[in-house]
């Protein structure tokens, strides 16, 4: 393990791997496996009875997710992490991992689309009820609390509105009723760090800035270590009762037991959750992420910068009607991004322009640098037409709900050199800007 506080290095060095003991290779091998040759009866008794840790089927654990996992656990000042095969699996297993048929969690009204789905309407079908609070006032999330509230959800800079989350605030809340707080810190990694404010669990979709190329998917969950799984038995039932599934297992105690560490999050999302359902992360696409995460710090600079220097532009063009961005925020929203945001806002900029669904689509098609997809933290410049595209299903009034209006552009900033964005930026307002005057006329 690094005895390095500094992101830069522990992104290459971080976790206990050095080299490879059988060919002393630098580079993370790949370990395409499916199973490992137990040492004897015993040994794969033990394994299977979790009386000590160990490699048994790729589907739970592998060598090369393993290098990944603790890489992102001392990166985020975390104790332990699980790699899955998505963000949308991560924030699922979250979930999963404290609640059951019959049991709530109380959520931010900000969330990315997806997410909302998976909670509207998945999770409902689950038994499980998602309570949501405007994160404007945190003592919402007070309110809805009852005795089968399970957990707090929130993103740290959810998007199209980037306000940011009020972490503290609301991880205190929590500590009153023994809830944890789970944070999705997808768009603001390096820059936030939700453990040193209170959030239990952080999760992560590895696909955006940590991968960073558009090239894999992955999600991690990371466990803080900072929760008492135990201090109220009523309210975290999955930690306090025995597991018929594994022999009565009671995972707020044996964990501890066992590794001598607060992980029994973690921990049970990987042996019962992964085994169940297996969303296991390819160790692939393990790798890949890998590489990605050896310069994530360096390209969170440029990434931030890069969007700082567009907004920058963008308050003087004439097609544009309102940014949207953390800094452009005022009052408490503003002094929110102060507190939490850490060497940059972010790479995400929101932009509304006057010509409304003709402007925004004659932008889009305009652009030349700018790749037009619906993802967030690439290497690349990217943006899209949200009423055109991700919220085209919903209603007018669905979208203004959601934070999209006619003419709102999503813009996810790369790590070019920031005149060339701007340039093409530029070129693409001019052409929307000749729409907006075409329908004046």
């Amino acid at each position: 393990m690094s005895t390095s506080k500094n992101p830069e290095t522990i992104a290459i060095h971080g976790g206990d791997y050095r080299k490879d003991a059988a060919t002393n290779s630098v580079a993370v091998p790949i370990y395409r496996t499916t199973s490992y040759q137990f040492d004897n009866t015993e040994h794969a008794a033990n394994l299977f009875g979790l009386k000590e840790f160990g490699n048994i089927y790729t589907r739970i654990m592998n060598p090369t997710n393993d290098v990944l996992e603790k890489r992102l656990a001392e990166l985020e000042g975390g104790l332990a992490a699980l790699a899955v095969s998505s963000g949308q699996t991560a924030s699922t297993f979250a979930i999963l991992n404290v609640a059951q048929s019959g049991d709530n969690i109380v959520s931010s009204t900000d969330l990315y689309g997806g997410t909302v789905n998976l909670f509207t309407h998945t999770l409902k079908k689950l038994g499980i009820e998602v309570r949501y609070a405007d994160p404007s006032d945190p003592a919402n999330f007070e309110k809805l609390v009852d005795d089968k509230t399970r957990a707090f959800y929130a993103e740290t800079l959810p998007n199209p509105y980037l306000r940011v989350f009020p972490i503290r605030e609301v991880a205190d809340i929590g500590k009153k009723y023994s809830i944890p707080l789970i944070v999705d810190n997808t768009a603001a990694p390096i820059i936030c760090k939700p453990f040193d404010h209170g959030a239990a669990i952080v999760v992560y979709s590895l696909t955006k800035y940590i991968a960073g190329h558009g090239s894999v998917i992955g999600g991690a969950v990371i466990d803080s270590g900072n929760f008492d799984w135990t201090k109220k038995p009523n309210r975290q039932p999955l930690f306090n009762e025995p597991d018929a599934s594994y022999g009565g297992a009671i995972w707020g105690k044996v964990v501890p037991e066992l590794t001598g560490a607060n992980v029994s999050f973690a921990v049970r999302a990987r042996v019962v959750l992964l085994r169940d359902l297996g969303s296991a992360l390819s160790p692939d696409n393990a790798f890949g992420i890998i590489q990605g995460l050896e310069t994530l710090a360096l390209r969170m600079k440029q990434h931030c910068s890069n969007a700082e220097a567009v907004v920058e532009f963008l308050k003087s063009n004439k097609n544009v009607s309102k940014i949207i961005y953390p800094s452009e925020y005022k009052d408490n929203i503003a002094e929110r991004a102060k507190k939490y945001l850490k060497n940059g806002n972010g790479a995400l900029v929101g932009l509304e322009l006057k010509g409304g669904i003709d402007a925004g689509k004659k932008f889009i098609d305009s652009l030349k640098l700018l790749y037009h997809v619906a993802n967030i933290g690439d290497a690349r410049s990217l943006a899209i037409h949200p009423a055109s595209t991700t919220h085209s299903q919903l209603t007018p009034e669905e979208q203004l709900k959601a934070g999209v209006t006619p003419g709102y552009i999503r813009l996810s900033i790369g790590i070019e050199h920031p005149d060339d964005i701007i340039n093409d930026i530029k070129q693409a307002l001019d052409s929307s800007g000749k729409t907006s005057l075409k329908a004046v006329s």
